[in-house]
């Protein structure tokens, strides 16, 4: 009987790799550094490039000899994001890797572990070949517009929190008790046309909140102007996000801007983990224990936290009306509310899905594997109704699954069908 034939060597399509060569990249402000290693992490070269027009060019010239390449941008979304979009626009497959993962790369190497750039680099393509979950950088679309839109929109808020915090301040060294509910421009003018300071210190007090009662004014119109372009982004993107009550255009586009592609995510129970919705468990033994996530995205949490907090208020909602139930079966306000930031969190996943598999069917030229080519969202593991199309939190609230994770299938996106009106 003849011997079996083994192979030693197998190509990097069979052996799982994203593709032959692997090319690291650590993006600074001024330059960038790029190694190339293959599937054994064996260094096949290095190019330093500035910062500039022609940063992408040269990258490239500099990479026509590996065809099946693919490029790793540690923290595409940050200092690499811009080098990022390029390589992706000039057809290049490229990958996001988290500065962490790199580090992680460089601590636990057996050789050198000298911190540099082409050694920063050369990690980074060793943890894009052998991470096993690989996140590719995709072309910008309505997504980070909306992501850019709502950025601006907090930090204007939080300016106009500031000036609003320190026209308080001196306030209540003019008026006795200052005010005890949120000011307004309007209202301030009113109070300091009325007070008539006496001394040096007052009248120093009364001209700074003379210019904090102008910068509240401005920064009032600015948030006027950025809340309309943000509403008009949200409606142009055509989510139904907007349906679910307390998600307007700002928490909407936070959602949108920071999820990206919720193909992502297999299940709403691993979408509830990045949300920061799911309890972790830290169980020993015959102890089974779950507690408060203090993980996953924290502005998705704060998002989500706010449509709760909208819910709870009115009393009218059905969030309000399953937070009470749980208040009735013994839970504190606490883990009643962190239940509904659940729900809310199912209902986004749900949302979000059908988003994709609208935009899927409104694209006449994409293939047949359902949004992004990933699975889908009908679970056999799912409980009775907890299908997405049937998670619309507007006027009807999904039921959510028991906390502990279910475990992951293998699933088939559900065939698109008309959801019911709510």
């Amino acid at each position: 009987m003849p011997a079996p034939v083994i192979r030693v060597h197998l190509t990097w399509e069979e052996a799982g790799l994203v593709a032959a060569v692997i090319i690291g990249v650590d993006p600074h402000k001024a330059s960038h550094t790029a190694v190339a290693i293959d599937g054994s992490e064996k260094r096949l070269g290095r190019l330093k490039v500035p910062a500039a027009a022609d940063q992408t060019a040269r990258l490239l010239g500099w990479a026509v000899s590996w065809p099946d390449r693919a490029w790793a941008v540690e923290g595409a979304g940050g200092l690499g994001h811009l080098l990022a979009q390029q390589l992706v626009a000039a057809g290049e497959t490229v990958l996001d890797i988290q500065p962490k993962l790199g580090s992680r790369v460089r601590l636990l190497s057996s050789g050198s572990a000298n911190k540099n750039d082409p050694n920063d680099a050369f990690s980074v393509a060793v943890a894009a070949l052998r991470s096993p979950r690989r996140r590719f950088v995709r072309p910008e679309d309505h997504a980070t517009a909306l992501k850019l839109w709502a950025k601006r929109y907090q930090d204007v808020s939080h300016l106009r929190n500031q000036a609003a915090c320190r026209l308080h301040a001196l306030l209540c060294g003019l008026v006795p008790g200052g005010i005890a509910t949120e000011i307004t421009a309007t209202q301030a003018t009113a109070i300091l046309k009325a007070v008539r300071p006496d001394n040096p210190a007052a009248r120093a007090r009364h001209q700074l909140a003379v210019v904090h009662v102008a910068d509240l004014h401005h920064l009032d119109l600015q948030l006027r102007d950025t809340r309309a372009e943000l509403a008009g982004a949200v409606k142009e993107s055509g989510t139904s996000l907007t349906a679910i009550y307390g998600i307007g255009p700002v928490i909407a586009a936070t959602v949108i801007g920071d999820v990206e592609d919720i193909t992502r995510f297999a299940t709403r129970d691993a979408f509830a983990s990045y949300t920061g919705t799911a309890p972790i468990e830290v169980s020993s033994g015959h102890r089974v224990v779950h507690r408060l996530s203090q993980r996953g995205n924290r502005r998705l949490n704060h998002a989500i936290h706010m449509a709760a907090v909208t819910q709870i208020r009115n009393r009218g909602t059905d969030g309000r009306r399953y937070y009470d139930k749980k208040i009735s079966e013994g839970k504190t306000p606490k883990e009643a509310l962190r239940a509904l930031k659940r729900r809310i969190s199912n209902a986004i996943y749900a949302a979000l899905w059908r988003d994709a598999r609208n935009a899927f069917a409104a694209a006449p030229a994409a293939g047949a594997a359902g949004p992004g080519g990933q699975p889908g969202n009908d679970s056999a593991s799912s409980a009775a109704s907890s299908h997405p199309e049937r998670q619309l939190f507007g006027q009807a609230t999904p039921e959510p699954e028991p906390q502990p994770t279910t475990p992951r299938t293998t699933r088939k996106p559900p065939a698109s069908k008309t959801s019911q009106s709510t």
